[in-house]
């Protein structure tokens, strides 16, 4: 069976790039927490924004989605699901909230994390919430000639439950030793090598990201999607995922694609985080030049639909003037149109 000592193989790990990107973040945090000291009331828009975003994001990445007012209304618990995809989005919703609320009274234990598969299904009828997988699963993907092929092979149902059992209890036993960050992301690559259920693995994967990541202090999850960021590079976080599983079985993987790409996913939450912050609390802006100010500092296009998210205190009415203005002073431009409109900050020539 896997060997999952990380105390063995996590000083593997400290080369100069992440080494660097840990004391980034590390920083990070300690900023993140004078900011939350100071502006608590301000911060809860950024959380209820990136609950959408979250929930969106992590199920957009299994192919599973519903239309934008449908989402918002069942994140925001003012709807029950009509189909099965609203009934995986709604599941999402539910054990994101319990991570939200009791992270520090979750243990890392096979229990709690069966209980949390459970809920993540407590939507949907006939589907194997909370048991492990009771079949042999495979994790493929398929080539640029539409052929499928097996990319990896997790380990077989009959042992799982053992696998999981090991796993949670070296996480546990290391944790004294191991850097928390280094220790959360090898603990999730092993997870999914693992592959413990027959559906829901990814998503899981996530929410136990968030779930560490709270219980170690670096909460900025609750106020910038995680998840999103990850859907916006998905083809990155596969690529990472495929080198760090390649000979698991074996004892032989190397951690470190996975390590570095998640390191640079949390890095850039919190870049994201420190620029909305300073947005939402800064009170010489006027809201039409905090939408001024988010298109002039975002990177590529941005549309209307994107910034409502950003700012569910600024109205409809609002953006769409300032967004009018913006375009008849010529500092942004318009692509395209209808409810493919984007918009863009103007380069100076």
């Amino acid at each position: 069976m896997r060997n999952y000592n990380f105390r063995e193989k996590w000083q593997k790990l400290l080369t100069p790039e992440i080494v660097k990107k840990l004391i980034r973040i590390n920083e990070y945090k300690g900023e993140q927490r004078l900011f939350i000291e100071a502006h608590k009331d301000e911060l809860n828009e950024l959380v209820e924004i990136a609950k959408v975003q979250s929930t969106e994001a992590s199920n957009k990445i299994e192919g599973i989605s519903t239309t934008d007012d449908r989402l918002k209304n069942l994140v925001q618990e003012k709807t029950t699901p009509r189909n099965r995809d609203e009934s995986e989005i709604a599941g999402y919703r539910e054990v994101l909230n319990i991570i939200h609320e009791n992270y520090d009274y979750i243990p890392i234990n096979v229990n709690y994390i069966l209980q949390l598969h459970r809920d993540l299904y407590k939507f949907l009828e006939n589907v194997d919430g909370g048991i492990f997988k009771t079949t042999d699963n495979v994790i493929r993907e398929t080539d640029k000639d539409g052929k499928e092929k097996v990319r990896f092979r997790p380990v077989p149902a009959w042992e799982t439950p053992n696998s999981m059992e090991a796993l949670c209890k070296e996480f546990s036993e290391a944790k004294k030793e191991v850097d928390p960050l280094l220790l959360n992301i090898m603990f999730i690559l092993d997870f999914l090598c693992i592959h413990p259920f027959n559906d829901g693995n990814g998503r899981m994967s996530r929410l136990l990201t968030l779930l560490l990541l709270y219980q170690s202090g670096f909460i900025v999850g609750k106020y910038v999607s995680i998840e999103k960021i990850i859907e916006e590079s998905k083809k990155t976080y596969y690529e990472a995922l495929q080198d760090s599983s390649i000979k698991w079985h074996e004892n032989e993987n190397d951690y470190k694609p996975f390590v570095n790409y998640m390191l640079g996913v949390i890095i850039n939450a919190y870049k994201e985080f420190e620029s909305r912050v300073k947005l939402v609390t800064n009170p010489n802006l006027s809201k039409a030049d905090r939408i001024r100010e988010i298109i002039k500092n975002h990177i590529g296009t941005i549309t209307k639909s994107e910034l409502m998210e950003m700012n569910p205190d600024i109205s409809d009415t609002t953006i769409q003037r300032t967004l009018a203005d913006l375009l008849k002073r010529g500092e942004i431009e318009k692509i395209g149109g209808g409810r493919y409109t984007k918009y863009v900050w103007k380069m100076e020539d």
